[in-house]
C-alpha cells in the first residue's frame, strides 16, 4: 500500500492533529479540522503531499449534554490498527536521557475526487 505513494518526492505537513475522518477522534478542533481540508484539498488536486501527525490514543474526549444541559466529558479512545496499516520501520530518539521508540501508521485519505494522500500517524505506545 505504501508503495504507492512512493512514486514521486512529496511535500511534508506537519500538524499536532489532522482530523482524517468525522468519525475518528484524530482531532479535538480547529487545527484539526483545518489540516485535513488542507490535505483533502492537496489530494483533490493531486499535489504530492503527505501528512504527518502523532497518535493519542486517549488524549481526547467526546463532549455530551446531559439532560440538564451540563456538559460532560467521555473517553474517545480509538485503535489505529483500525483504520490505518502498520509500517515496518522504527527509529528511537533520545528525550530527557531515555530512548523512546517510534513507530507509524499509515492512514490514507481519500479526497473528494478520489484521489488519495498518504497521512503518517507516529505512535510511541510501543513494548520497548
Amino acid at each position: 500500500m505504501l508503495s504507492a505513494f512512493l512514486s514521486r518526492q512529496r511535500v511534508a505537513y506537519f500538524s499536532m492533529e489532522i482530523g482524517v475522518r468525522a468519525d475518528l477522534p484524530t482531532y479535538s478542533g480547529g487545527l484539526g479540522i483545518l489540516a485535513g481540508d488542507i490535505l483533502r484539498s492537496a489530494a483533490d488536486l493531486d499535489l504530492p503531499m503527505v501528512g504527518v501527525t502523532l497518535i493519542a490514543r486517549r488524549g481526547y474526549f467526546r463532549q455530551i449534554l446531559s439532560p440538564e444541559g451540563v456538559q460532560h466529558e467521555e473517553p474517545d479512545p480509538w485503535n489505529p490498527s483500525d483504520t490505518c496499516t502498520p509500517l515496518d520501520a522504527k527509529v528511537s530518539v533520545s528525550i530527557e536521557g531515555r530512548e523512546v521508540w517510534i513507530r507509524a501508521w499509515l492512514h490514507v485519505m481519500e479526497g473528494h475526487t478520489g484521489d488519495r494522500l498518504p497521512v503518517i500517524f507516529l505512535d510511541t505506545d510501543l513494548p520497548e
